[in-house]
């Protein structure tokens, strides 16, 4: 096996934007993501319905026509 050819691999710590913190290996140091297994709807049970410029009301006027 060649030497000095495959990257640095080393403890890292993953930290969420909820505040929680993961420590696993990997070849980046320090790792930020904006969602976790602690905050996850999935995981936690709690949906959050986040409606963004009436994303839902632009969907029922288009599609309105064909209810009738």
């Amino acid at each position: 096996m060649k030497k000095d050819i495959h990257p640095k691999y080393a403890t890292a710590t993953i930290s969420c934007a909820c505040g929680n913190s993961i420590e696993v290996g990997s070849t980046k140091s320090d790792i930020k993501i904006d969602i976790c297994s602690k905050c996850h709807p999935f995981f936690t049970g709690k949906q959050k319905l986040v409606d963004t410029a009436g994303r839902i009301e632009r969907f029922r006027k288009k599609y309105e026509k064909y209810q009738k």
